[in-house]
């Protein structure tokens, strides 16, 4: 079996890292504007604006989270400062994935850190969701981010062990 070149891992280290970045960037603009994207998700699954004998608990969750902003927002428009700060940490961490896109193996550390931080996903949904009532199903969708972020992290640390090994060979 042919083993891939240094350059062709790092190829694929900078596009899995590029889609990493994209997720926070995406994931953090999202924080910002929650009102309207309640509404709209609401919109799209047809919730009712009130209560309905026998409907999902999704839309009950739905209409709950959104009624809840729209109204904690008007009346206390400064606590949407909180999630201006998540948001901006999103975006101040996806800045931290340039060091691994320009050198992956100088930067291992960072693609540890964003592991580390993936899976802290885990424990801070399924302790912190329940205390904050949050449905189950709701901390599971959250446990996913740090599944799924964690998956190309891990590839590239994979790919960059690859390249340590090659490096070592080669002196």
């Amino acid at each position: 079996m042919d083993t891939p070149s240094s350059n062709h891992l790092l190829r694929r280290i900078r596009v899995w890292i590029c889609v990493f970045i994209v997720g926070l960037v995406l994931s953090g603009i999202t924080a910002f504007p929650l009102v309207h994207e309640t509404a709209l998700l609401c919109r799209i699954f047809q919730v009712a604006p009130s209560s309905l004998a026998g409907e999902p608990a999704l839309h009950v969750w739905l209409r709950t989270v959104h009624q809840a902003l729209a109204d904690s927002y008007a009346r206390y428009p400064f606590l949407a400062y909180g999630t201006d700060w998540l948001a901006f940490a999103h975006l101040v961490i996806a800045v931290a994935f340039i060091g691994p896109f320009r050198d992956p193996v100088r930067n291992k550390w960072i693609l540890v850190f964003g592991v580390i931080s993936c899976i802290g996903v885990l424990p801070l949904a399924l302790i912190a969701g329940p205390i904050r009532g949050i449905p189950f199903y709701w901390r599971l969708i959250d446990c996913s981010f740090g599944i799924f972020g964690a998956l190309p992290l891990l590839l590239c640390l994979r790919y960059v062990n690859r390249i340590e090994q090659m490096n070592a060979s080669a002196r």
